[in-house]
């Protein structure tokens, strides 16, 4: 009879363990202490018109990019979801038109003329709601729910319509298949904000009789989780580079059917180490964007600014761990975050 009750007492004992240790496991979560991976994608599509006499031709980037926050099991924890959809001309001389400024559509607001019926907006949501919208649907998804949601006709499902979000959403789940893909490991918690800055620059050139002019926009983004102390915990930078060519008529010459893959999605085909493409560095593009993102972490985004020099490039220790590229556009899309 001892016997049994030593033998019940034992089992009540490893059971109250395990208990303890479940319990102690589900408050580590409950309490968003649970690190998290942090994954950037970017999906990219192109257009392009010819100029007429009349009209000026037109080269259209329209750069999707997604930052995620995803746990141990592929499930996304939080999104982020913005778009840079730039918009250059060119004249029928042949002349590249240089733009005032660009806004990526969340930056926009109200001013994205969605709900604006004086620019025959319909909706009754502005864009960057509905992308809010849809990043609340895809939180505690996989990648594979993440795609069901998309139906004919690139929209969403009766769930995402039903939610509020009526616009095309397959751009949405393709950069978030990247960034899910792309996710590494992070200290950054299901409590901390996620959010993406965007800086786009424009380079432009005419076009002669023997060569093609160009209008060149450059987006960078950064992806950043932030703690309550306005540190930086996980950040993840990316770059788009489209330029658009036209001869001395303002007639497109660039290849709309080519797929635009980002600095990073190129790798080492990038070239910044390939002698055979007049490489000269130590360290591929993705690598130097590796090291400025780690030198961003335990950082406000107003002490960012301190990474770059009067030269646009990175200050004396950035360029001494390896990012010796321009940081000019890291930097002016990381003071977006705040």
């Amino acid at each position: 009879m001892k016997k049994i009750i030593f033998i019940l007492m034992a089992s009540i004992m490893v059971l109250s363990l395990f208990a303890l240790v479940s319990c102690n496991g589900n408050s580590s979560t409950e309490n968003g202490d649970e690190k998290l991976k942090l994954g950037l994608g970017v999906y990219t599509e192109t257009k392009a018109s010819d100029a007429t006499e009349d009209k000026n031709g037109q080269g259209q980037a329209t750069v999707t990019v997604a930052a995620v926050l995803v746990d141990d099991d592929g499930k996304v924890v939080k999104a982020f979801i913005d778009c840079a959809d730039s918009t250059v001309s060119y004249t029928y001389e042949g002349k590249a038109i240089a733009n005032s400024s660009f806004k990526t559509k969340y930056e926009a607001g109200r001013d994205y003329g969605m709900t604006n019926p004086l620019y025959g907006g319909t909706s009754t949501k502005e864009w960057y709601e509905q992308a809010d919208i849809f990043c609340g649907l895809v939180v505690g998804k996989t990648a594979a729910e993440i795609k069901a949601l998309v139906a004919d006709g690139s929209k969403g499902n009766d769930e995402v319509i039903g939610a509020g979000c009526t616009i095309m959403v397959e751009d949405f789940v393709k950069a978030i298949d990247k960034a899910i893909a792309n996710a590494t490991a992070s200290n950054a918690t299901k409590n901390d904000p996620l959010r993406i800055g965007t800086s786009t620059t424009q380079t432009t050139k005419d076009a002669t009789d023997e060569v093609n002019g160009s209008n060149k926009v450059e987006s960078t983004f950064v992806a950043a989780a932030i703690n309550a102390d306005g540190k930086i915990v996980a950040m993840s930078s990316d770059c788009v580079e489209v330029s658009f060519s036209f001869d001395e008529i303002g007639a497109s010459t660039f290849n709309t059917s080519k797929a635009v893959l980002s600095k990073k999605e190129q790798g080492s085909n990038y070239g910044m180490t390939n002698p055979l493409y007049g490489g000269t560095s130590t360290k591929e593009w993705f690598e130097q964007a590796a090291v400025f993102d780690a030198a961003c972490i335990g950082k406000t985004v107003s002490e960012i600014s301190s990474l770059i020099g009067d030269d646009g490039k990175g200050n004396s220790d950035l360029q001494s761990a390896g990012c010796t590229i321009s940081v000019s556009g890291f930097v002016k899309a990381a003071e977006k975050l705040k």
